[in-house]
């Protein structure tokens, strides 16, 4: 019998959410399709150093936060919302079409629980779009959904601490 319970308000659940109940949100509405986002990393350098008394042994500090580039795809629709948002950042015209006011974003990243109530959420800061593809390889022979992607650049994220944890009947 387990001793202590992960969850607060739920205490009789010992499950930990899934992976596949999600969902993305920017400009105040949730996208359309999203099946994939890469996971929220954050890393240190870190900074090896030795005392000059001391030729055998290195001691390691923490240096440079880091966050990690997050990947999104979901299979290719008629909704704008991926290429409307490169096209801020990267445009056939030139430079003059690129928006340095628009072309950042916050999002929010939720992760449901199985009725689809928000569980806990995250706000992404300043994303950009990095890396766009419209369309993956096509293949007659593959049995295969066309997949667009995208990889946001970020400056940080953090849990949204005002979601509580629902209350499940």
């Amino acid at each position: 019998m387990p001793s202590a319970s992960e969850f607060v308000v739920n205490s009789y659940r010992f499950d930990p959410y899934k992976n596949f109940k999600f969902q993305l949100r920017w400009d105040g509405k949730v996208v359309a399709a999203v099946s994939k986002v890469s996971a929220l990393k954050q890393s240190t350098e870190p900074v090896s150093h030795r005392e000059g008394g001391d030729p055998s042994t290195s001691r390691i500090t923490p240096s440079v936060w880091k966050y990690e580039p997050i990947t999104l795809e979901r299979g290719v629709t008629h909704d704008p919302a991926f290429e409307a948002w490169a096209g801020l950042v990267w445009q056939v015209g030139g430079d003059g079409l690129i928006s340095l006011k628009n072309f950042r974003k916050d999002i929010n990243l939720d992760l449901l629980n199985e009725q689809g109530v928000v569980a806990k959420s995250y706000k992404i800061y300043r994303c950009w779009v990095s890396t766009y593809q419209a369309l993956p390889d096509l293949d007659a022979n593959a049995h295969a959904v066309a997949i667009e992607l995208m990889i946001l650049q970020n400056e940080g994220w953090e849990r949204d601490t005002s979601v509580p944890e629902p209350l499940q009947t």
